[in-house]
């Protein structure tokens, strides 16, 4: 299990560091179903989550808003019938931040 999910978010400014190159590899490993996509030109991280049906997606929806809640960190969520699509970035900095791992990492949990 990810050590990650050990970690709390931190409140991030928009001078926060982004995550290197260098940290960016070895992070994905402590999450290796989420996948670093590039969208607007903006780095972040994303997975989709699938389910027997709607209320099955809903319930994990949920979830996932009481854990943004729970972080202060609100991730992009795509809800459709038996499928949920998560991102996650960092919108101070335009890119991803360490906390964006933690919750990535959280976010697989409510899925066990």
């Amino acid at each position: 299990m990810s050590d990650l999910i050990k970690q709390k978010c931190v409140a991030c400014r928009a001078d926060a560091p982004r995550v290197t190159d260098d940290e960016l590899p070895e992070l994905l490993k402590e999450i290796p179903d989420w996948q670093p996509i590039t969208t607007e030109s903006v780095l972040k991280l994303n997975k989709v989550f699938n389910f027997e049906n709607y209320e099955e997606a809903v319930s994990f929806t949920n979830k996932v808003v009481e854990l943004a809640e729970e972080e202060d960190h609100h991730p992009a969520i795509l809800l459709e019938w038996g499928r949920v699509e998560v991102t996650w970035w960092t919108h101070k900095i335009g890119g991803l931040h360490k906390n964006d791992f933690i919750a990535a990492a959280k976010t697989d949990l409510l899925n066990t």
